[in-house]
C-alpha cells in the first residue's frame, strides 16, 4: 500500500446531467474522508473546470485533477488532464488518441459494468496505461474482474467512488506515490502505472437502490443516454 495521497478519481457534480452536487459541497466533505483531493469527471463536460481551478487556489492543501468521463461508442472512458471537452460517441480507440493528443491520460472506466463498460475484450486490448479497477458503484465481482485484467496486463489501476451523492465521496479511491502533490505529478503517476486502487464495492441492496435511482434520472432527463 502506498504512503502517498489518496484521491477519489471519479466524481460527478452539477455539471453532469445525473448529479446536483456543488463543488463547494465536495470540498467541505473532504476532511471527513481521508482524501487529499479528487478528480472532477463530469459526463462529456468541462463546465466545472474553471470553478475547480478557483478551488485549487483557495485550498492549496488539496489536489484537484480536471477530467471528463467520455461516452464512446463502446463504453465510458475517463480522460484526465484535458482542458477541452472530448468528442463523444466516437470509437474508443479514436477517443484514446484524442485524449493523448490533447495532453491528457485515458483510463478505462468501470470496464466490466454491464451498462457503459467496454467489456472484457477491450479491457484486455485497449491501448491504455491504466484502468479503473475499483469503482464505488460496481459489484465486487465486476471490480475483481477489472483488477485481474489490470494485473495480468501489468498496467496501472485506479479507484473512484463514481460519486453522484455526497456520501459516496471516498467510497473508492486511488493511492498515489508519496510526494505527488500537483496535477502533473498525478498524470505522470498514471502514465507510469504507479497507482493502486482502494476502497469498497457496492453490495447488492445498494445496487438495487442505485438501479432504481438511475432509471428515474434516465426518465427525468427525457430518455437521453449518458
Amino acid at each position: 500500500m502506498s504512503d502517498g495521497p489518496r484521491l477519489d478519481l471519479h466524481v460527478h457534480s452539477r455539471y453532469s446531467p445525473d448529479s446536483t452536487l456543488r463543488l463547494e459541497q465536495l470540498v467541505a466533505r473532504l476532511p471527513y474522508t481521508g482524501l487529499r483531493g479528487f478528480a472532477l469527471t463530469d459526463h462529456n463536460s468541462v463546465g466545472g473546470h474553471a470553478e475547480l481551478a478557483e478551488l485549487r487556489r483557495a485550498h492549496p492543501s488539496y489536489v484537484f485533477l480536471p477530467g471528463v468521463e467520455v461516452s464512446t461508442l463502446e463504453g465510458h472512458l475517463l480522460a484526465y488532464g484535458v482542458t477541452e471537452r472530448p468528442p463523444s460517441r466516437r470509437p474508443l480507440a479514436e477517443s484514446i488518441e484524442w485524449v493523448r493528443a490533447h495532453g491528457g491520460e485515458p483510463v478505462l472506466a468501470h470496464p466490466f459494468r454491464l451498462v457503459h463498460g467496454v467489456g472484457r475484450r477491450l479491457a484486455e486490448t485497449a491501448p491504455v496505461r491504466a484502468l479503473e479497477a475499483r469503482n464505488g458503484h460496481n459489484s465486487e465481482v465486476a471490480n475483481a474482474k477489472a483488477e485481474l485484467v489490470g494485473a495480468r496486463r501489468g498496467i496501472g489501476m485506479t479507484g473512484g467512488g463514481d460519486v453522484h451523492a455526497l456520501a459516496e465521496l471516498g467510497r473508492a479511491y486511488t493511492f498515489f506515490p508519496e510526494g505527488a502533490s500537483k496535477v502533473d505529478d498525478l498524470l505522470e503517476a498514471l502514465r507510469r502505472g504507479h497507482t493502486q486502487p482502494g476502497g469498497r464495492s457496492l453490495a447488492w441492496p445498494g445496487r438495487v437502490r442505485l438501479s432504481l435511482a438511475t432509471g428515474l434520472k434516465f426518465f427525468t432527463r427525457g430518455l437521453r443516454p449518458l
